[in-house]
């Protein structure tokens, strides 16, 4: 089922996500709809509060780059509980977009690689270090699961740059090609 996705303004988006244990309700479903939502958006990522849910729950799929990054072409998987234990390397600056964000688009600089723990699907834990575009996507719905997005990492001319676009999906005016639930006052 596709599910709508939260816009900016959304609350849930401003909430540390909890770690769910392996007997969370329907998971395996919610992991289906997650999926079949994130492709329906043309996304590569999906944390769970882009869908309402304050929990750990993140979706990457990298395989629409697979043109570019033949790499990814097979590479979809599911981050539970996940967290960013440390960064390190270099920072790299390239173009970030979200789907709780449609219509903005900015540059950021985060670091090229970043340590992370998680659990997959069967809930086995993980604990590795993860370099280049990977890092870069786990950051960025990694965030997600604290409560931030792209926008807080822009410098505040940047941000302010963005302000009517930020003012317009808070008053709900929002035009995308997926379903959406945005913030009514």
């Amino acid at each position: 089922m596709i599910l709508p996705i939260y816009t900016y303004g959304q609350p849930v988006l401003r909430k540390v996500a909890e770690d769910i244990t392996p007997d969370y309700p329907e998971l395996p479903k919610l992991i289906e709809d997650m999926c079949e939502t994130l492709v329906h958006a043309d996304g590569v990522g999906l944390a769970a509060p882009q869908i309402g849910l304050p929990i750990r729950l993140v979706i990457i799929d990298l395989r629409p780059l697979a043109d570019d990054l033949p790499e990814f072409s097979d590479f979809r998987k599911v981050y539970i509980n996940a967290h960013v234990l440390d960064t390190d390397g270099e920072e790299e600056n390239m173009e970030e977009g979200c789907l709780s964000l449609p219509g903005i688009h900015e540059r950021v600089a985060r670091p090229n690689r970043v340590h992370v723990r998680y659990c997959d699907e069967q809930f086995v834990e993980h604990d590795e270090w993860v370099e280049g575009y990977l890092a870069r996507v786990m950051q960025h719905e990694f965030d997600h699961l604290d409560g931030h997005m792209f926008i807080d990492h822009l410098s505040p001319l940047r941000r302010q740059m963005n302000k009517s676009k930020l003012n317009a999906l808070i008053a709900g005016k929002v035009r995308c090609e997926y379903k959406v639930k945005p913030f009514r006052k």
